[in-house]
């Protein structure tokens, strides 16, 4: 169960990174990414290629590729993005092991995976973004190259 959140915990954290940094116009690096998050790129490149494979993310090839997001902010929500990299059984084939908790701890539990399906399907990647905003996390700016001879 750790895995599997830590792995949509770093989906989540990949596509806001380069929604922050590069949005659908430009492309940031995978190393790029890794650093941000303080990960090995080998880490997070399985969850790169399963966002880019569900369309997520643009991957562009060549000396200035990376990856870009695939749709508007507003339009990627948590919830398909966390569905990208767990599997579909979610780890459920386990029978509980007790009648305490066939009838009390397996139902809550499950309750509280459908209201967090349900809080991330109204979430998007803008809102992730206004939140940021909010906590006073400033977009880098590059400023143009200026020659001067």
């Amino acid at each position: 169960m750790m895995l599997r959140r830590e792995r949509a915990m770093t989906a989540v954290a990949i596509m806001l990174d380069v929604a922050f940094h590069a949005g659908r116009s430009e492309a940031v690096s995978a190393a790029d990414i890794a650093e941000r998050l303080g990960q090995a790129r080998r880490g997070i490149e399985p969850v790169l290629q399963n966002l880019s494979r569900a369309g997520l993310l643009d991957s562009i090839r060549g000396p200035k590729g990376g990856y870009r997001l695939g749709r508007p902010p507003r339009e990627l929500r948590l919830a398909e993005i966390v569905a990208t990299v767990l599997d579909e059984d979610g780890g459920n084939a386990e029978a509980p092991a007790g009648r305490l908790q066939a009838a009390v701890v397996h139902p809550l539990w499950s309750e509280m995976e459908a209201l967090c399906r349900d809080h991330l399907a109204r979430l998007t990647v803008a809102d992730l973004i206004k939140r940021a905003a909010a906590a006073g996390v400033k977009r880098p700016t590059v400023e143009p190259l200026n020659f001067v001879i």
